[in-house]
């Protein structure tokens, strides 16, 4: 299944309009391919919603309410992103009207560092994360690996890019120039 930005608009309202109904307000934190797509305009699809939810029992319930009223997967909004986390995020709110939902993101150059040290290659069904890498260098302005390497120094003080993932970096560098 791919969800589409008026299928992400549409299930975001609604989990919003359920938690106001309790009372609640969840503090939703967009990563990867939902992100780009909403903030960024950078892609058209994406297979699911990387997200930090809190507080995050009640959340859970609700984003399985919303998949069964939208025939989503239960697992639409999931937080397996969460192992790949900073030990230090820098955040931002990301607009958003209507009740019941906060939404933020990690900074441009904070997803720069986490897109860089996966840079997963594209397969049947799944995009990958060079085009998204391939935008966010030319949103920043990179022209060199050492400057990606300075983005996830600032993040993720103990991890280097690989020699591998180097060579892909600098091939998407050298495109954006």
């Amino acid at each position: 299944m791919t969800i589409t930005k008026h299928t992400l608009i549409a299930a975001l309202s609604r989990l919003g309009e359920l938690a106001d109904k309790q009372g609640l307000t969840l503090e939703v934190c967009l990563y990867g391919g939902a992100l780009m797509m909403l903030v960024y305009d950078a892609r058209t699809i994406t297979k699911d919603v990387d997200a930090i939810i809190h507080p995050s029992r009640e959340g859970r319930v609700l984003v399985v309410q919303v998949a069964r009223e939208l025939g989503l997967p239960e697992d639409w909004l999931n937080d397996h992103v969460r192992i790949f986390l900073a030990p230090s995020e820098q955040l931002r709110p990301i607009p958003w009207e209507g009740p019941g939902i906060k939404l933020t993101a990690p900074t441009a150059g904070y997803l720069l560092a986490m897109k860089a040290l996966a840079c997963r290659d594209p397969l049947p069904g799944y995009g990958g994360d060079l085009d998204d890498l391939r935008f966010l260098i030319r949103k920043i302005g990179i022209r060199s690996v050492v400057e990606i390497q300075d983005h996830i120094d600032k993040y993720y003080p103990d991890d280097v890019i690989t020699k591998e993932h180097e060579v892909v970096l600098t091939s998407l560098i050298e495109e954006s120039i």
